[in-house]
């Protein structure tokens, strides 16, 4: 039996992504032309005045925004000599931290953070096990490759114990597990298990990083789960555009204080250390979160998922805090629509079509555009502001808009030059 992971059509997934790319969206430089088609088209929406509104249904705030009567320049020399003693206190809380042995550090994102502390607790030749409810995120996997070592993915403590005694078995240096609570595709793994995870971890003699994107808040604020370094790991990190917090887009790490000072330096090396200009807006973000905001985006999210289910039955899938339309399905809905049986694209393509269809036709903007590349083919709804669904007109206006696209998207899959003029708003695209 081969150990090749494959979609529902059988396509095997691409190296580094959990869903098999095809010649519409073949590369991450594709994602990126996608995505400057959806500038493109944002650019015309807002131009077009309050009729060309659009609305941010990612999930994600990545906005900077400072707090009234805020007198700190943005200035990357006098920022942080006025601000970074509160940036600490407030980042290390943020985690969960104890002050006299942990330290904190913000990156220019949280992929940065995940790259940088993996290039420093990874050796070349070295074993990284990942443990999730899923699967790691890719920024993980890529990191890992980066720092040389071998990477085995790993799903409940069972899995995560087997993986253990196979590296034992083998003579490998297991030298970090790499964690992840909150999966990408929403999935929460129980305090039960990241405690015996942890365990076995360091048993092992395994240092522990921790991939909090979101599960730094939805942790504790939905599942009343400890705070990140409040388990006993060496490093975490969280993206302070996620779920509570509103931005900027960067990463906040925090950990073992002698091992920060070494991920703080390579950091610098390497030019991905946050810009000490945006701390202003950073301490205001941090200033200003309390985990209702997070219970109450959660709510507004059930709203959606249940005229979305009434709509659309079992295609959508449930997480505790998200809906879910799955890649394979968007393309089997499309598929059914346009009256064909042969599958004439990828689900990854069908779901990036069905977001620049939202884009385009309803200003909406969905996570798949928001992620580069994007870490699963489904669509995502999740952490809905209940403001922004109340300025769109509501649930089921806002599932009229998803019903829409999908009709879109079938009008355009069977033909390359339609699907690739949605896509790219051209028709050069191979």
């Amino acid at each position: 039996m081969s150990d090749v992971q494959q979609d529902r059509f059988g396509n095997p997934f691409a190296a580094g992504v959990p869903y098999a790319r095809g010649d519409f969206v073949g590369s991450t430089a594709d994602d990126l032309r996608k995505l400057g088609h959806a500038w493109s088209m944002i650019r015309k929406r807002i131009g077009g005045g309050s009729d060309g509104e659009v609305f941010n249904f990612s999930g994600l705030e990545r906005r900077f925004e400072m707090p009234a009567g805020e007198t700190t320049p943005l200035d990357d020399e006098l920022a942080p000599a006025l601000l970074n003693d509160r940036l600490r206190d407030l980042g290390l809380d943020h985690m969960g931290a104890d002050p006299a042995r942990h330290d904190m550090m913000m990156f220019n994102r949280q992929t940065a953070a995940i790259l940088t502390a993996t290039l420093v607790m990874v050796a070349p030749g070295d074993t990284v096990i990942g443990a999730s409810p899923t699967y790691s995120h890719p920024c993980v996997v890529r990191a890992v490759k980066r720092a040389g070592a071998k990477f085995v993915d790993t799903v409940g403590v069972k899995a995560f114990g087997d993986a253990l005694d196979a590296a034992r078995a083998a003579g490998e240096n297991l030298s970090v597990v790499a964690l992840t609570r909150l999966a990408v595709s929403y999935e929460i793994m129980p305090e039960r298990d990241i405690q015996k995870i942890i365990a076995l971890a360091r048993a092992a003699g395994a240092k522990i990083i921790v991939d909090d994107a979101g599960g730094a808040r939805v942790g504790p604020a939905i599942f009343d789960q400890p705070k990140s370094l409040e388990f006993d790991v060496d490093i975490a990190s969280t993206g302070l555009d996620k779920y509570g917090t509103i931005g900027p887009r960067l990463g906040l790490l925090a950990g073992d204080a002698d091992l920060v000072a070494d991920i703080r330096a390579t950091g610098f090396e390497l030019g991905v250390e946050a810009r000490p200009m945006l701390y202003p807006a950073v301490v205001h973000s941090l200033a200003q979160y309390k985990p209702q905001r997070v219970r109450d985006l959660v709510a507004t999210t059930k709203q959606v998922a249940e005229v979305m289910k009434a709509r659309f039955g079992n295609r959508v899938s449930e997480t505790p805090v998200t809906a879910q339309l799955k890649g394979e399905d968007i393309l089997e809905m499309a598929m059914e629509r346009a009256g064909i049986s042969e599958r004439p694209a990828m689900p990854i393509e069908a779901t990036a079509g069905f977001a620049m269809a939202m884009a385009r036709d309803h200003g909406i903007l969905s996570v798949h555009l928001a992620a580069l590349p994007p870490g699963t083919s489904a669509l995502l709804f999740k952490f809905i502001p209940p403001e922004t669904l109340a300025r769109f007109g509501g649930a089921e206006k806002f599932v009229d808009a998803v019903d829409q696209s999908i009709n879109t998207l079938a009008a355009a899959i069977a033909d390359p030059d339609v699907m690739n003029a949605l896509l790219y708003g051209d028709t050069d695209a191979a």
